[in-house]
Order: C-alpha cells, then sequence, then structure tokens
C-alpha cells in the first residue's frame, strides 16, 4: 500500500515532468522553431503551464500540505526538505485571486511585446503605463506573500535569494562601490592602458565553435548529458542531470564574446548535470537561489576565464585552434588585452570589474520604487543621473539606458541582485578552494578535473536541499563576503595592468 509520502512524491514528479516538458519546448522555441509556428506554439505552452500550474497549487496539493503539518514525522529527510520547497511555491501562488493572476500575466505579456517596440523608438514612454500596471500588481500581490520580511522589496528579493535582505545587499552594495573606485583610480594612476586592437580581429564563427566546445569540455561539462546550440542569446536549460544543455552566439569580430558566453554557460550546465540522483524529479534537482546559480557560471566565466593562470596554460591552444590570426601577440599581451577595463553603457557587455555598477544602478532603483521614494515615470532620469555618477557615463538615450533590459517589462522586479550576488559567492567560493588546492598550477596545467570534482563535491552534489545561506557556511565557514570579490579582482587588475608599487 503506497504510504503518504510516496503519494505526495508522485505528484511531485508529475510536476516535475510538466516542468520537463515546458523546458524542452523553450529550448526548442529558442533554438528551431520557424517563425510561423509561434502562435501554435503558444497555445501549447499556455496549456501545459495551466496543467502545471494546476497540479501546484490545486487541491491534492494544498491537502498534502495540510496532512504533512500534523503529520511531519511521516515524511523522511528528503521528504522534508520536498516539502519545504513546495510549499514556499504554493503559498507563492495559491492566495492571490485567479483572476488577478490571470490579468497579471496579461499586462506581462503585453509589456514585452510593448518593450520591443518601445526599444526601436527609443521611447520608454511607450512601456511606462504597462510598467506602472506591473509594480501595482506587485504591491497588492506582496501582503499575500509576505512571511515575516521587514520591507517589500525584501519579499521580491526572497523570490529570487530565499533569506536575503535589503538590510544585507546595502553594505555589501556600498562595500562594493567604494572598492570598485579604488581599484579604478589604482589603475588610473599606476597602471598601464593594455593594448587591445587585436581583440577586434576576425576569428570564423565555426573556429570559434569549436574552440568553445573544446574549452568547456575541460572544464568538466559532459556532452553525453548535454550540447551545443546557437542562438541569439545564449541560455541554459536543464530537464534533468542528463540533458542540459547550453546555447552560445559568435561575432566574427568578438571572440571574447563567444568564448566567455561559451565558459559562463557551461557552468551552468555544469551545476545541472551533477545534482545527487537522488533529488531526480523534485525540486531538490536545482540551484538553492539564482544568485547561487550565477555562482558557477561566473566561476566558469570570471575566476577560471579571466585567471592569469589559466591563460598560462591555454593560450598554446588557443593559438592552435585560431592558426596564424595571433601569432605575433605572446601569452602576457593578450592576457592584458583580454582583461581591459572601461565603462559600457550596456550591462551585458560590462567587464566583471564595472559591472557590480549597473546591478547596483538597477538594485537602487527598484528598491526606491518598493519604499515609495520614486515613481516609474521618474526613473528614466534616475538611471541616468545613477549612470553619470558610478560609471561617468550617461546614455544618449532610453534604449541603450532603461530599456536595454527586458527583466522589468517580465515582471522579474528584484532578479538584478542575483546577477552581483553570483559574483560574490563566485569569489568565495575560488577563495576557498584555493586554501585546500594548488589552483594555479592546476589551472596552468590544463587538466581541471580537480577543481570540477571540487565544485560537484561542495557544490553541485546538495542542490536545493541546503538554503543559500546554509551552503556558502557549509563551504566557507562563514557567511557571505564581499570582500573576497573585491582582493581577487585587485590582484588580477593590478597584474593585468602593471600596476607599480
Amino acid at each position: 500500500m503506497a504510504t503518504q509520502e510516496q503519494d505526495f512524491l508522485a505528484l511531485v514528479k508529475q510536476i516535475n515532468l510538466l516542468d520537463m516538458n515546458l523546458t524542452l519546448i523553450d529550448w526548442d522555441s529558442h533554438t528551431n522553431l520557424p517563425q510561423d509556428g509561434a502562435s501554435f506554439r503558444g497555445e501549447l505552452t499556455g496549456y501545459i503551464s495551466g496543467q502545471e500550474l494546476a497540479l501546484r497549487t490545486g487541491k491534492a496539493m494544498g491537502q498534502f500540505l495540510d496532512y504533512f503539518a500534523a503529520h511531519p514525522a511521516e515524511l523522511d529527510e528528503k521528504g522534508q526538505q520536498v516539502l519545504r520547497l513546495v510549499k514556499k511555491d504554493y503559498d507563492l501562488n495559491h492566495d492571490i485571486p485567479a483572476e488577478d493572476y490571470a490579468a497579471y500575466q496579461q499586462v506581462v505579456s503585453d509589456a514585452q511585446q510593448v518593450w520591443e517596440q518601445a526599444r526601436v523608438a527609443q521611447d520608454f514612454s511607450l512601456l511606462q503605463p504597462y510598467l506602472e500596471k506591473i509594480v501595482a500588481f506587485k504591491k497588492q500581490f506582496i501582503p499575500y506573500w509576505k512571511r515575516g520580511q521587514a520591507t517589500d522589496y525584501d519579499v521580491l528579493l526572497d523570490q529570487f535569494e530565499p533569506g536575503m535582505t535589503v538590510a544585507q545587499l546595502d553594505p555589501i552594495m556600498d562595500t562594493l562601490k567604494a572598492g570598485i573606485q579604488k581599484i579604478q583610480r589604482t589603475l588610473a594612476t599606476r597602471g598601464t592602458q593594455p593594448r587591445t586592437d587585436f581583440m577586434s580581429r576576425a576569428v570564423p564563427e565555426d573556429v570559434q565553435e569549436r574552440l568553445v566546445r573544446a574549452t568547456v569540455s575541460r572544464l568538466g561539462y559532459d556532452f553525453k548529458k548535454g550540447n551545443l546550440s546557437r542562438s541569439t542569446h545564449p541560455f541554459t536549460v536543464a530537464l534533468n542531470r542528463g540533458d542540459a544543455r547550453i546555447t552560445n552566439r559568435y561575432g566574427i569580430h568578438d571572440f571574447q564574446m563567444a568564448l566567455l558566453g561559451g565558459i559562463h554557460e557551461a557552468g551552468h550546465g555544469l551545476y545541472m548535470q551533477n545534482f545527487n540522483p537522488d533529488y531526480d524529479y523534485t525540486p531538490l534537482a536545482d540551484a538553492p537561489s539564482m544568485g547561487l546559480h550565477e555562482s558557477q557560471s561566473l566561476f566558469n566565466e570570471i575566476f577560471i576565464g579571466r585567471n592569469a593562470a589559466f591563460w598560462q596554460g591555454e593560450y598554446g591552444r588557443f593559438q592552435q585552434a585560431t592558426g596564424d590570426i595571433f601569432t605575433d601577440i605572446d601569452e602576457a599581451t593578450f592576457y592584458q588585452g583580454f582583461m581591459a577595463t572601461k565603462p559600457t553603457m550596456i550591462r551585458t557587455e560590462a567587464d566583471p570589474l564595472t559591472y557590480p555598477l549597473h546591478i547596483i544602478v538597477r538594485y537602487e532603483l527598484e528598491k526606491a520604487l518598493f519604499n515609495g521614494d520614486t515613481t516609474v515615470a521618474e526613473l528614466p532620469a534616475l538611471w541616468r543621473q545613477k549612470y553619470q555618477e558610478y560609471l561617468g557615463i550617461t546614455p544618449a538615450n532610453d534604449t541603450e539606458g532603461i530599456l536595454q533590459d527586458i527583466h522589468w517589462a517580465g515582471g522579474d522586479l528584484g532578479y538584478f541582485p542575483t546577477y552581483l550576488l553570483g559574483q560574490i559567492y563566485a569569489a568565495q567560493f575560488y577563495h576557498t578552494m584555493s586554501q585546500t588546492l594548488p589552483v594555479n598550477d592546476i589551472l596552468a596545467s590544463g587538466d581541471y578535473s580537480k577543481i570540477t570534482q571540487w565544485r560537484k563535491d561542495n557544490i553541485h552534489w546538495f542542490g536545493a536541499s541546503l538554503t543559500p545561506q546554509a551552503l556558502i557556511k557549509q563551504v566557507s565557514g562563514e557567511a557571505l563576503n564581499p570582500q573576497y570579490w573585491l582582493d581577487w579582482m585587485t590582484a588580477t587588475f593590478e597584474k593585468a595592468y602593471q600596476v607599480t608599487k
């Protein structure tokens, strides 16, 4: 006779199987879908999404949650962990009136279409009324979601980075702003500007793709459990640990974008390929937060892909793969140019030193919106003001300014800080790993298997069974600390810019 726990996990598996279908549909939509199939695909996605939502928030799930609230001892440790995640998801969606949630989803769908039009017109005012409705809906929903958080914005943060609060983030942001400015002053006054002309040399796209494939394979991404396709914007989708797919884009005069983009997505894929098999078909087979997920892609992209020791071993293979294109550039010159830093208007084009400033702008604007300190109408002017203050540049129009990201039109308010938290997590993991492994020697050797295995054993295996706070404490012995990021950036950029002491 089946137990309540078995029946509960069977329902969770049904939800997971529907999620796999949605994930596969999403991957195909971005890689293979013919233009005329879009409307049919939208209907299919909507139908399966409705079935999945009905299971996640339906009567049967509610009955299980009530039962286990009264009989917690009937769940083993895994069951308790699954229940924690399922209950949070149930609570997030169950109490909101169905008609209000449907109206919100319609506004979001419309807003994303209008965002495209506003970008072409370079005119935020087209999106403004839709974003005002999205913010109003969020403010309406927050009382349903609030579970003791101190501020309304904490509620939104918690949806992407469980347990994260404004009280924790504010000092982190202040520390990074001051630290970045200090590094920039040092590079400007005591550094040597790298040569960068060779960074735009033409590298055929097929050469770039072969290089990416070979590099990410050595970094541990398993092509028996995934593949590499092309898309307009790189992304990773994982149906399960046996099927974690990555995509990438290539520009003939931007080999750095392609190489780092592939290395970045392979970090996501590597994470998804190595969860504890006991977590299959449950929400435990995932990262505990978006910040932790980003930590593994950024660990690859920044702390390996931009590491001087990595290029000591990798540059010879890079030259061999690219033929005679870089034969006149030695490894030191190449690395210095690869690490050149300069404020950019577009977040996704920023180097790792200036990237946090882009996130800080968005964080401060989002926080002000939900604190009641500003309005949607005031956002473009505040955006321009903060870009000038923090990066020393001002957008020429809304498209290269406030309209550059789709996140707000998609309703993802509270998401942006996870990109920055991912860098900080990654730096702390890298520091901890360096205490037990000769990381520079390993990177220079070209055999990265020991680094890959350390990440699998200490991070990937645990999936979402631990909270973000518990995982970083278990791995590093302390809470999240931005100083490790600042220390690494200081040492790395001073080396690249040959800073005089």
